[in-house]
């Protein structure tokens, strides 16, 4: 470091050096505070961007240490802006927001419907202390394998399309949701725990692919995510609980019809981004916790089962939502 900053005193070159890196540092910071406006016509470019926009902030230490083999003051100083952007965006998720107490566990997991142990991945789950778990990518072949291994914890459950709820306590009003997909992904059904009757949903959006010749492809995904927002809109319940594999993060404004009327248990009441997926090296948090009149206490990614996906759990508190 010593090194890199000899020979700045008196070299009045310090700002005229680096312009070009300046410049980029600073359309950085744009992207990052302005990322609503980057438009989704060519390609979903903005949802892109939206998906992987915690990720920018690599390029800001790239920048700095530029700047400084460059003996730029220019490019430091220009620094500030995507230093700033990313604080405002994120800086909140660098804290540990998590409580004690709450009335609920929940869970969810996307099993992998090509999961090669999902007896244990069952098992494991269980294991979380959750009282109402969700799964998704449910292969009808195997769906007997997770009831068998869920059945000592969970008395009540419902399994809708490629879709499941299991429960502690009684469900009622349960039924398919259409997200406009000819097939079932999504669920819902009323649980009643202990502290009254709370709505949970259950869903698994379409998968989003990035490809060359049409970038990122999600419309059937923001299709779908349209008409989840609206079934969760109408409900009568007060109280409302989504769990799944949303395919798309808080970011993402294509999921504005469901992100703008609930909370995400990560971002109220988590420590860090939570990043979900894909196991192997989390990316990005596409599986969602997702609340409503229900406070958050608490929100953690769980250990890895055999799954692509982490599963991720929350707990809430009832009586202070209602």
């Amino acid at each position: 470091m010593d090194h890199l900053l000899s020979g700045w005193r008196g070299d009045p070159r310090i700002w005229r050096r680096g312009l070009v890196l300046a410049a980029i540092a600073v359309l950085l910071g744009l992207v990052m505070l302005l990322h609503a406006r980057i438009p989704n016509r060519i390609g979903n470019l903005g949802s892109l961007t939206e998906t992987f926009l915690p990720w920018l902030g690599l390029l800001i230490p790239l920048l700095l240490l530029l700047a400084l083999v460059r003996r730029s003051a220019v490019a430091l100083i220009a620094l500030v802006v995507p230093v700033a952007a990313w604080l405002n965006l994120f800086g909140g998720l660098l804290t540990d927001r998590t409580g004690s107490g709450g009335d609920l566990t929940v869970a969810t997991h996307n099993v992998n419907a090509d999961n090669p142990d999902p007896s244990g991945t069952a098992r494991d789950v269980a294991a979380s202390g959750a009282d109402v778990l969700a799964l998704e990518e449910l292969k009808a072949s195997v769906v007997p394998v997770y009831e068998k291994a869920l059945a000592p914890t969970y008395k009540y459950h419902s399994v809708q399309g490629t879709v499941g709820l299991w429960s502690k306590y009684p469900m009622s009003g349960v039924k398919s949701v259409d997200i406009q997909l000819g097939w079932t992904r999504a669920m819902r059904a009323t649980v009643a725990t202990p502290e009254g009757p709370v709505a949970f949903y259950v869903a698994h959006l379409p998968s989003v692919r990035v490809k060359l010749e049409a970038g990122f492809t999600a419309r059937q995904r923001d299709t779908s995510a349209d008409a989840l927002g609206e079934a969760i809109a109408h409900d009568p319940l007060g109280r409302k609980v989504l769990l799944g594999d949303l395919n798309g993060t808080m970011n993402d404004r294509s999921l504005n019809g469901v992100t703008a009327q609930m909370r995400s248990t990560q971002g109220a009441a988590g420590s860090g981004f939570g990043f979900s997926w894909p196991a192997s090296f989390p990316m990005a948090r596409i599986d969602q916790i997702m609340v409503q009149g229900v406070e958050p206490v608490s929100s953690w990614t769980l250990p890895a089962t055999a799954s692509d996906h982490l599963p991720i759990a929350a707990r809430v508190n009832l009586e202070s939502g209602s």
